[in-house]
């Protein structure tokens, strides 16, 4: 039988070549349409039948989340047309499962956690903006247009349509607002495409923000999760990434969910790094968690067709060709379960969208997965946003495997910011040979003179300024000796094999650790006790995270934005430990006489608590409550930093920081003299400047005058 295109299988468009060997092919079945699924992280644990009837302890315990995983994959099946296909049968016995758990969640709130009634409450109330000011987008809708029409199209404020981009309404001037959409709870996506132009400095600040503090709940969740995994005495383990979406879902926090937006996301910026693929999903940048192609279904679109908004390219698929600017992707549909290509591909769905978008002239997100070593998924993959790319051509091939393949050239739009994984690149060869790149402006391979347990290299290529090389590097805060002879007696835990719950440290933080078993910091507390000399613990107990030093290649540069600052040659994850702010340490009078000279001076108690934004679930319980235990006293001293500092000096100041201070004790006991240990609010990628909130900085620059110089 010839391979034929019909209602099922639909023909390519015409301008859409077909190669002769798949026209007179004579003996290929009917394709069957499978998504183009991406190497997503693989489930980490299977569950037979009878363990699926056994597994009814709630996915957290203590204070945490009471979704299962089930339930999460149910919501994204709702959500995402075409994202999962298979067996009936077990689609069926799926959703049953899902249903009957959703069930049992619902009418057994009195047994619930905190998190979880207050998901519940949240389920019942109508909570318009749980994020602080967000608005909704005006619609920019599909035109019930016929395709064919070449007329142009009045609006009321004078503008004028392309006839080739008429898939989108221009919207008039008055009235515009630039808004992120955040959705009520059990939202579905609504039909409209919107694109956002002319967005201004405020605005994009405030998006950033939004996002910003979005992705830190998340990571907030997922965190936790992990925790609730190590706690486990079976060998079951969920995925704290579906588990901490499907919350957030649920209690309506995922960013735009109601509309479909074309071009650039408000708020996310060209390099952020992303380190499980359902965090692209709660931020919108792509809807899909398993499909490659992330579309606006026929469906739902006004004018009944498809439109792509964003693809993921991973490189793991054989007729991909992936040079950076342009791109040749392949389509989907026509693969087996171990992605094969086993029938011809169809020009529906996903694929029908991208030509659809290369028709008007649609540009699309491109997001890469790349491995990365140290990322936190199974896999090793993590997600970089890469820039919006226009569609130039599409052809129907024939792929490596001898089955039909539709594929698309994608050309990167001119004037965007490097991409990320080219930074990434460039971060990686620096780690191998810091000479690689302008070696002449590299003024030290190691300002630190080998103290630190990695190199921290000092680069400018601006002016020839070499201050840092002039101060004495300080790995360790230093206290005065009555510090330490006025804590007490040294008391410490008998942990011989490493701290374990009720042990004495932990008692110290209120029962429960600081850190999960890799070190991440769980939430930002008034204050945490890490493990000291006096406890019996080996130093790779998991209380003495931040005395272990510093793990991340940094490097100090000269910008000139922000004079000098600091940067990572290495990926360095929300939570993680970064280094410690270093000086020494003087009393009130002390630090009286020395300003008398200059103010040269760090405040600790300028500080602002950004540690209190780490770890807040009020956006999901509305019964969560700040952290106040262990509380401490306020600070009076000061860090002369004049003579001898370390890396962390020369971060600069942000009103949105990616970087907090959280004050540690570990060494001695007295409650007024903690030390200033940095860690990262978000995840951070390669070369992107850390930034600090110092509270009170230089009027003029933003920064430090000791820093600025």
């Amino acid at each position: 039988m010839n391979f034929l295109f019909s209602r099922e299988n639909l023909p390519p468009p015409p301008g859409i070549p077909i190669p002769a060997t798949i026209a007179a092919a004579n003996t290929t079945p009917n394709p069957i349409l499978i998504p183009k699924l991406e190497p997503f992280d693989e489930l980490l644990n299977t569950h037979t039948p009878q363990q699926q009837q056994q597994s009814q302890d709630p996915s957290f315990s203590n204070g945490s989340l009471d979704l299962d995983l089930d339930l999460d994959l149910k919501l994204v099946c709702d959500e995402t047309p075409g994202a999962f296909s298979g067996d009936p049968s077990l689609l069926s016995d799926f959703n049953r499962l899902s249903q009957l758990f959703k069930t049992a969640f619902t009418n057994n709130n009195a047994v619930l956690d905190p998190i979880a009634q207050g998901l519940q409450q949240l389920q019942n109330d109508a909570v318009s903006d749980p994020l602080d000011g967000t608005t909704v987008v005006p619609p920019q809708s599909f035109q019930n247009s016929d395709p064919g029409m070449q007329q142009q199209q009045q609006y009321p404020n004078g503008a004028v349509s392309d006839p080739d981009s008429r898939a989108i309404v221009p919207v008039p001037e008055e009235g515009r607002s630039s808004s992120v959409a955040v959705t009520t709870p059990r939202q579905r996506r609504f039909k409209e495409l919107v694109r956002l132009t002319d967005v201004g400095g405020p605005e994009q600040r405030h998006f950033r923000d939004v996002v910003r503090r979005t992705r830190m709940v998340y990571d907030s969740l997922r965190v936790l999760a992990t925790v609730e995994d190590e706690g486990r005495v079976d060998a079951r383990r969920g995925r704290s990434d579906l588990r901490a979406s499907a919350v957030m879902r649920n209690c309506g926090l995922w960013l735009n969910r109601d509309k479909r937006i074309v071009g650039a996301i408000p708020g996310v910026c060209i390099g952020d790094v992303f380190l499980y693929r359902m965090e692209l999903c709660v931020v919108g940048l792509h809807g899909q968690p398993q499909a490659g192609i992330d579309y606006l279904p026929a469906s739902m679109s006004s004018n009944g067709e498809p439109i792509a908004t964003s693809v993921i390219v991973s490189g793991g698929y054989e007729d991909d060709v992936d040079e950076g600017d342009v791109i040749i992707y392949s389509g989907h549909g026509g693969q087996d379960k171990h992605s094969r290509q086993v029938f011809h591909q169809k020009l529906e769905g996903g694929n029908l969208a991208m030509e659809r978008s290369m028709h008007y002239g649609i540009e699309v997100r491109v997001i890469r997965g790349v491995r990365y070593e140290g990322a936190a998924s199974a896999t090793g993959r993590l997600y970089v946003y890469d820039g919006l790319y226009r569609i130039h051509e599409c052809w129907f091939d024939v792929g490596k495997s001898g089955f039909g393949v539709y594929k698309y050239k994608l050309c990167r739009i001119d004037g965007q910011a490097k991409m990320g994984t080219v930074v990434m690149k460039e971060a990686l060869m620096l780690r191998k040979d810091p000479l690689s790149f302008k070696p002449t402006c590299c003024l030290s391979l190691d300002v630190s003179n080998r103290k630190e347990n990695v190199a921290v290299r000092l680069f400018n290529d601006i002016d020839p300024n070499y201050d840092p090389l002039q101060y004495e590097y300080l790995v360790k805060t230093n206290f005065p000796q009555f510090v330490f002879h006025q804590s007490g007696r040294g008391t410490g835990c008998e942990c011989a094999d490493g701290c374990v719950e009720g042990c004495f440290c932990a008692m110290k933080n209120g029962g429960d650790f600081p850190y999960n078993q890799s070190g991440i910091l769980l939430r930002g507390k008034p204050l945490v006790f890490e493990c000291g000399p006096f406890c019996r613990c080996p130093p790779h107990c998991r209380n003495r995270v931040t005395q272990k030093g510093l793990k991340n290649r940094l490097e100090v540069f000269r910008s000139r934005e922000t004079g000098w600052g600091v940067r990572s040659m290495d990926l360095i994850q929300a939570g993680a430990f970064i280094c410690e702010y270093t000086g020494v340490v003087l009393t009130r009078e002390q630090a009286r006489l020395l300003t008398m000279n200059g103010d040269s001076l760090i405040y600790p108690n300028r500080f602002t608590d950004r540690w209190a934004e780490w770890g807040d679930l009020s956006m999901i319980d509305s019964n969560f409550v700040r952290p106040s235990y262990p509380s401490i006293p306020p600070l009076d001293f000061a860090m002369d930093v004049s003579r001898m500092r370390n890396v962390a000096c020369y971060m600069s100041h942000s009103s949105t920081p990616n970087v907090l201070v959280q004050f540690v004790l570990y060494d001695h006991n007295n409650l007024m003299f903690p030390r200033l240990m940095l860690f990262a609010m978000e995840s951070i990628p390669p070369m992107r400047e850390l930034s600090l909130d110092y509270g009170v900085a230089d009027e003029w620059t933003g920064k430090l005058s000791i820093c600025n110089e």
